[in-house]
């Protein structure tokens, strides 16, 4: 609930950053570059048909998504070279390189107009960090990669060095900020295990948001038992099928690399639970039902059983899909060289993690009534979760879990991907990018100073309900006679969030009112209340 408040804070401070944009974009040549790199399903991906050199869109796109993934995604993994190869011989997968590599993890599905929204990726900091001085293909980068490869694939790796070197090369030889979001970060951590002097050589700082590093536990274990979306609502109906996506993850090393890692302390280890039906031995026939639990290792086991007889269908030719091994030895492989990777001297590393959102830790199949009795039907049965604190998708414990010697880690109430458009992860970046004046309210954009003044927040529970408030107030401060208005202003916003299995019902509304500048200072303040069926 308190979530539907803090989406209209940022509504509110959004507007007051777009109140003065008649200038011309503003440009600060004396940024040094940054490189953006996303995590799992966060990078467009053609396919290129090798007779006419077509390319044609298969990730992300929504209309008419499943067949096209099925035919041109689907892949095998190859152990004698660690990669996944696509099963069309026709087509091979490529990343398009459009805007310096940010067209690839800006807006997933360019063609989509209503609900956007769903298939942003770094789509607001990209917008964020143009308004900073940042220059797109000068000072701004991206580098997606095909995320079905392991993450130390020597190919992926090679692209990525070639990348820093053209990063470093267009920004007048500076030095690199590299910013990753999740499963990104394992892939820079591979690299820079393996190639710590290039890495050394072309970057000034790390900054890792929501990364995985020692896995995410419960997320993985369902995703490779029932596969995954990456899309809710009424966009499910357009897109790649559950079903779709979980053939093309089971041969996917990246996924096998985002499991539980078996050799980390954790507070609470991991586990896959079964509710299962067992013969009793009383001698009569009858059967007792018992809550079976398995660790990480272990858990390998039912793994292998439960997907004995995977099959897909492909072109009429039905191919064995069952939990693979290899990739498992793969995957081991590059935990050890991600358990082993060295920050280098002269680099400096920064951790952003998520946190105060239920996230699967551990899981369950079946119930008392309804127990597992065939572990091969265990695809039918939906999970439910143990959850710890964290993103929604990683455990704050396994994120806080680097392994180098950090700067600052600073965990931020969020969302595992909304996490990447937070203001309060943007006032980091600028600070750790030493972007603008030392003031951290300073718009150089805008050319003045947004600066908070009062802030209070309550909440209570009452008849069912929890209600929640807040009061916040700015103050804009400027020489320009022209931001203000001559008369106060008072404005109404609302949200509201219709509730499902995982969400309450919640309300929220609030007022705006924007008072007359008076000597260079224009008073903003907001007062809102949110309501929700207390869960």
């Amino acid at each position: 609930m308190s979530l539907l408040l803090e989406e209209i804070i940022r509504s509110v401070e959004a507007l007051l950053k777009l109140r003065n944009r008649n200038q011309e974009p503003y440009v600060d040549p004396n940024l040094n570059p940054v490189l953006l790199v996303p995590g799992i399903a966060g990078s467009i991906l053609n396919a290129v048909d090798h007779e006419n050199g077509n390319e044609e869109r298969v990730w992300v796109r929504i209309f008419g998504a499943d067949h096209e993934f099925r035919t041109k995604m689907w892949s095998r993994f190859d152990p004698s070279t660690g990669k996944t190869i696509s099963l069309d011989p026709k087509t091979s997968i490529v990343v398009p390189q459009d805007r310096a590599g940010l067209h690839a993890i800006d807006v997933l599905d360019p063609d989509m107009i209503v609900g956007r929204e769903s298939v942003y990726y770094f789509h607001e900091m990209i917008v964020e960090m143009i308004g900073w001085g940042f220059e797109e293909g000068k000072t701004l980068f991206g580098f997606g990669y095909d995320f079905r490869q392991s993450n130390r694939l020597q190919e992926t790796l090679d692209q990525f060095a070639k990348k820093l070197e053209t990063v470093y090369k267009a920004s007048g030889e500076k030095k690199i900020n590299v910013i990753s979001h999740s499963m990104g970060g394992l892939l820079v951590k591979c690299f820079m295990g393996l190639h710590s002097d290039i890495f050394e050589k072309y970057v000034q700082n790390w900054i890792a948001i929501a990364a995985p590093f020692r896995g995410a536990p419960g997320y993985i274990t369902s995703t490779l038992l029932n596969g995954m979306s990456f899309v809710n609502g009424w966009e499910q109906n357009f897109f790649v099928s559950k079903w779709s996506m979980h053939q093309l993850l089971i041969e996917c090393p990246s996924i096998y690399e985002l499991m539980c890692c078996p050799y980390f302390k954790w507070e609470l280890p991991p586990v896959l639970e079964l509710w299962r039906e067992k013969e009793s031995n009383d001698g009569v026939g009858t059967s007792d039902v018992v809550l079976e639990s398995y660790r990480s290792l272990e858990s390998l086991e039912v793994f292998t059983k439960s997907l004995s007889n995977n099959t897909a269908d492909y072109c009429g030719e039905s191919i064995d899909l069952p939990f693979n091994w290899k990739i498992m030895e793969w995957a081991h492989k590059t935990k050890q060289v991600l358990a082993s990777a060295k920050l280098p001297p002269k680099v400096k590393f920064y951790n952003i993690y998520g946190t105060n959102l239920e996230t699967p830790h551990s899981v369950c199949y079946g119930n008392e009534k309804m127990p597992v009795k065939d572990l091969t039907n265990l695809r039918y049965f939906q999970p439910t979760y143990i959850c710890v604190d964290g993103d929604g998708t990683v455990p704050m414990e396994s994120a806080m879990a680097d392994g180098l010697e950090a700067v600052a880690r600073v965990g931020v109430p969020g969302e595992h991907r909304g996490i990447l458009n937070d203001h309060r992860v943007f006032r980091m970046l600028k600070k750790w990018l030493n972007v603008g004046e030392p003031d951290p309210f300073y718009n150089p954009v805008n050319d003045y100073v947004i600066l908070p003044t009062t802030y209070e927040f309550e909440k209570f529970h009452e008849n069912g309900l929890e209600v929640a408030s807040v009061k916040e107030s700015w103050d804009i401060i400027s020489d320009d006679n022209n931001i203000g208005t001559t008369g106060s202003t008072v404005n109404s916003i609302s949200v509201s969030q219709p509730g499902d299995d995982q969400n309450p019902q919640a309300e929220a509304r609030a007022t705006l009112t924007v008072q007359p500048q008076s000597d260079g200072r224009q008073h903003v303040e907001l007062n809102a209340v949110s309501v929700s069926v207390d869960a």
